[in-house]
C-alpha cells in the first residue's frame, strides 16, 4: 500500500510525464492473441464446478444468499421499513427489495442479516427488532434453526436467547421462548417459512463456507488439480498461444490473505508461469476480483452482492498496489504479455470518472516495472459509451480495450434461431468490434466469448457454424481474443470439451 495520497499522486504524475505518446505497439496479425481463460481456477465460480461446494455444511445458507421470510401466523413477509434505518415489520403481502435479507455467514448456524439499505438486522434494548446498524456486532447476530423434516420452516434465535416473533403485523420482537412441547404450527408467531431468491457461489462463499480449518485443504486441492501442467501442453498443441488467468486481489497478501481467503494461490500462479514458459505460451494476468467488488457478482469475490469498489480512494489505492505487486513479481518473465487492470466494472455503480482515475494509476503502476507488457482496460458493463475510454487510452503506449461478447443473458437472444445468432455475429458483433477498432487508438481484445447460446435443439453443425462465425469476426480484433473457458462442467462452455469432441477447430 502507498504510504500517503500525496506520495501516490506524485508518483503517478512522474510516471505519466514519462509515458510514450502515440504508438500503441501494434500486434502483427500472425502474433495476435488466441487465448483461453483459465476461469474457475484461482477465482472460484461455483457454476463452473458445483462439486467444489458439496462438502459445505448448510450449504444453501452461504454469504450473500438472499432470503425472504414469511410469518406463518400473519401470512405476511418480514420487511425492513423504508428499506432500512428503522424497524422490522411483518406486514407485506408481496415481496421485493425491502423484504429481502442478505446473509453474512459466521458459521453453519450463525448469521448477520443485511437489508436493502445495507444496515444489519439487530435487537434494541427493548427487544424490538430493528435494522439501524451499519456494522454488525453481537446484537446483530442470529441463529437460524430449521424444523426437522421441513427445512423450509425456521425460527430465528437472537443473541439474548429468545426467538423473533411477529407479535402483530407492525411489531416484530425478540422475546419468544417456545416451550419444550412447542410445535411448529401455523399459529406460532416465531415460525417463518423462507424462500431463497438469489445466491452467490464465489471465492468468499466457498472459503467462508468451509471455514478456516477445512477451506485450506479444499482450495489447495482444487488449485492443484483443476488446471495442471498437461493443460498448458494441450493449449499449446491446439492452435492457441496464450492464457488469460483471472486472479483475486487477495493474492497480493499471500501467504496470509485477509479472512476468509486462503493462502496458496500465488504459488499456483508461479507454477502457471513456469508451465507457460515451458510450452511457449503468453500469460495475461486478469484482476478479476477487486477489493469491495467492482460489479457485485460472485466472480468478483463479493460477500453479499453489494458493489463498493471505487466508492473510496482506499479501494483504488489498494487495487493499484495489487497491480504493482503482480507486475513487479512477473515483469522479468518472458511469459508476461499483458496485465488487465480490472474485469467488468459495472456502470452506473462504477462511474467513468472513477474507472478512468484508476486506469491511469494502474497503467502507471505497470509501467514502473515493465515497458513491454500490454495494459488492458476493460470496458464497463451496463450503461456506457463504447468509446468512452478512448480519450485517455489512445495516448498510452501498449494500451488495449477489452470487450466481452455473449449471445446470452438477454431475452432478445432467447428468441433467436441458430441462423439468427450466426447472422447476429457476422452483422452486429462485427459492427460493434469495428466501432472500437481504430487505426490510431488502443488495440481491441475480445477477452471473453463462448460458443454457447439459448437455442434449443441445435445440431452439432449449428454449434460448429456458430463457433466459426465468432472465430471469423473476433479474429479481426487487433490484440486478439480469449475463449471462456478451458474447463467447465457445462460442456459447451469448455474449450477442452469442444476441441476433444469436434465442435471447434482452431
Amino acid at each position: 500500500m502507498v504510504s500517503s495520497s500525496k506520495t501516490w499522486l506524485l508518483s503517478l504524475g512522474l510516471v505519466l510525464l514519462c509515458m510514450v505518446r502515440g504508438s500503441n505497439g501494434k500486434v502483427d496479425h500472425n502474433n495476435r492473441v488466441k487465448a483461453v481463460n483459465l476461469g474457475g481456477w484461482l477465482v472460484t465460480e461455483g457454476w463452473m464446478k458445483p462439486s467444489l461446494f458439496d462438502g459445505i455444511p448448510n450449504k444453501d445458507f452461504l454469504d450473500g444468499t438472499q432470503l425472504q421470510l414469511k410469518s406463518i401466523k400473519t401470512g405476511k413477509y418480514l420487511s425492513a421499513e423504508s428499506g432500512g434505518g428503522s424497524i422490522i415489520v411483518a406486514n407485506r403481502s408481496s415481496s421485493s427489495g425491502w423484504e429481502t435479507f442478505r446473509l453474512w455467514r459466521l458459521n453453519e448456524c450463525a448469521f448477520h442479516l443485511r437489508v436493502f439499505g445495507k444496515q444489519f438486522v439487530g435487537v434494541d434494548h427493548l427487544n424490538g427488532v430493528v435494522a439501524v446498524s451499519n456494522s454488525p456486532g453481537g446484537s446483530e447476530t442470529f441463529e437460524i434453526v430449521r424444523k426437522s423434516g421441513d427445512s423450509k420452516r425456521v425460527r430465528i434465535k437472537a443473541v439474548n436467547g429468545f426467538f423473533l416473533q411477529a407479535k402483530t403485523e407492525e411489531m416484530v420482537t425478540a422475546d419468544y421462548a417456545p416451550g419444550n412441547g412447542s410445535g411448529w404450527g401455523d399459529d406460532d408467531p416465531s415460525v417463518f417459512v423462507f424462500n431463497i431468491t438469489g445466491k452467490l457461489e464465489g471465492e468468499f462463499q466457498v472459503t467462508n463456507g468451509y471455514g478456516p480449518l477445512k477451506a485450506p485443504q479444499v482450495m489447495r486441492e482444487h488449485w492443484r488439480s483443476f488446471i495442471v501442467e498437461s493443460d498448458f501442453k494441450f493449449v499449446s498443441e491446439n492452435g492457441l498461444n496464450a492464457v488469460r488467468i483471472p486472479v483475486g486481489w487477495w493474492i497480493a497478501s499471500d501467504p496470509v490473505p485477509p479472512r476468509p481467503f486462503i493462502g496458496g494461490s500465488l504459488a499456483t500462479l508461479d507454477n502457471a508461469f513456469l508451465w507457460a514458459k515451458k510450452f511457449g505460451l503468453k500469460i495475461i494476468i486478469d484482476l478479476h476480483a477487486a477489493p469491495g467488488s467492482q460489479n457485485g457478482w460472485e466472480h468478483s469475490g463479493s460477500r453479499d452482492g453489494t458493489q463498493e469498489w471505487g466508492q473510496t480512494d482506499n479501494t483504488i489505492h489498494q487495487t493499484v498496489a495489487v497491480i504493482e505487486f503482480l507486475t513487479s513479481r512477473y515483469a522479468q518473465s518472458p511469459s508476461l504479455y499483458a496485465v488487465e487492470l480490472i474485469n467488468e466494472p459495472l456502470s452506473p455503480g462504477v462511474s467513468l470518472e472513477t474507472v478512468t482515475k484508476y486506469y491511469k494509476a494502474g497503467y502507471a503502476a505497470v509501467r514502473r516495472h515493465s515497458s513491454k507488457a500490454y495494459v488492458i482496460f476493460s470496458n464497463r458493463l451496463g450503461p456506457m459509451e463504447p468509446l468512452e475510454l478512448f480519450p485517455f487510452a489512445s495516448g498510452l503506449s501498449g494500451s488495449v480495450i477489452d470487450v466481452h461478447y455473449y449471445n446470452l443473458f438477454s431475452e432478445d437472444f432467447k428468441k433467436m434461431s441458430a441462423q439468427q445468432n450466426i447472422d447476429f455475429v457476422y452483422t452486429n458483433r462485427s459492427a460493434q468490434l469495428n466501432l472500437v477498432t481504430t487505426s490510431n487508438g488502443p488495440l481491441t481484445f475480445v477477452g471473453e466469448w463462448v460458443a454457447e447460446w439459448d437455442v434449443k435443439g441445435a445440431t452439432k453443425e449449428d454449434y460448429q457454424r456458430f463457433a466459426k462465425a465468432q472465430l471469423d469476426v473476433y479474429g479481426r480484433a487487433t490484440f486478439g481474443w480469449a475463449y471462456w473457458a478451458l474447463k467447465n462442467v457445462n460442456k459447451h462452455w469448455s474449450l477442452q470439451w469442444n476441441i476433444n469432441n469436434g465442435y471447434m477447430k482452431l
